[in-house]
């Protein structure tokens, strides 16, 4: 069974940095697309992030771009978002999924998400 879990949110202020790590284990992770996903409180999800299986090509949404960087250790099976200059806005819950294109992947695709706050 596919399991994903993510780790390392917390709470910081705007124009700080955190690190999301996503621990995968029960399907082929080196050979499997990931994501990160967001979704912050009476909003619908957003894709933030693809990197593919080998790690060298990555894309963003442009609400990230420039902040955050998504990238991965495969030999770990480890799945990571840099994530820096927060905003409020960024406020969410974060989520690592399998790889769905650029799109919101299905929610089954999902780990069981980290919490980030933003807040002054």
């Amino acid at each position: 069974e596919a399991q994903l879990v993510e780790s390392g949110g917390g709470s910081v202020q705007p124009g700080g940095s955190l690190r999301l790590s996503c621990e995968a284990s029960g399907f082929d992770f080196r050979g499997t697309d990931m994501s990160w996903v967001r979704q912050a409180p009476g909003k619908g999800p957003e894709w933030l992030s693809l990197i593919n299986y080998l790690g060298d090509h990555t894309w963003y949404a442009n609400s990230v771009k420039g902040r955050f960087t998504v990238y991965r250790e495969n030999a770990m099976r480890m799945l990571y978002l840099q994530m820096n200059d927060l905003q409020p806005e960024d406020t969410a819950m974060y989520y690592c999924s399998r790889g769905y294109n650029r799109y919101v992947p299905p929610r089954d695709y999902w780990g069981q998400g980290t919490q980030v706050t933003v807040s002054p």
